[in-house]
């Protein structure tokens, strides 16, 4: 357990810790994130998630990063640093190559759709009691986030939920089958001996 909190606390405690910076000495940290298709800022996809607008846009990325962040490691744990960062890469790639050019896009809100999307989509992909339960509840809870990759709030960077969900989507579909539930891997183990078997005798 506490090696699965490790990386999102640090990671929370990083974005906490420059927002508090950026407050109280007056900085304006947003050049530090996405400007799209500007090539001065293409290192915005490293540090454009720790960067937040206000106080009320840190908090609400805060709790939602922990949790599902939280999941992955304890509920993934093989799986959970490699899908962290290449959900953290492509998501800041893809708002850098596609987003809209007239602003910058900061925030941890394209991280935490990908890690929401990945829980949800691992379990339809992989169908494993954990991975569904794990799907159910980011379901109940999370639902409510699939509005956020639409154009409806001004000022929210609705690209990186949409790339973010993307990310999170295409990384459940390529881990499908890495890694799965040992029970789950067995018993579909005894179906392909089985039917093995049952073809060499009516051969």
């Amino acid at each position: 357990m506490k090696k699965g909190i490790t990386l999102p606390l640090t990671f929370v405690s990083l974005m906490w810790i420059i927002h508090t910076v950026q407050f109280f000495y007056l900085l304006d940290l947003s050049e530090l994130g996405i400007h799209p298709k500007d090539i001065h800022t293409i290192s915005g996809i490293f540090t454009a998630p720790l960067i937040h607008g206000s106080w009320d846009h840190l908090l609400s990325n805060t709790l939602p990063l922990m949790i599902l962040g939280i999941i992955l490691f304890v509920s993934y744990e093989k799986l959970a640093l490699r899908v962290w960062i290449l959900n953290y890469l492509l998501t800041g790639l893809m708002v850098w190559m596609f987003a809209r050019g007239n602003s910058y896009h900061i925030g941890a809100s394209g991280i935490i759709y990908g890690l929401a999307s990945f829980l949800l989509f691992s379990g339809f992909f992989r169908m494993d009691i954990k991975a569904i339960a794990i799907a159910s509840g980011v379901a109940i809870f999370y639902g409510g986030m699939v509005w956020g990759v639409l154009p409806l709030q001004s000022g929210v960077s609705w690209e990186s939920h949409l790339f973010g969900g993307f990310t999170g989507f295409l990384l459940a579909f390529i881990y499908r089958n890495k890694y799965k539930d040992s029970l789950l891997q067995q018993h579909e183990n005894e179906v392909v001996e089985r039917r093995t078997f049952d073809d060499f005798l009516n051969s």
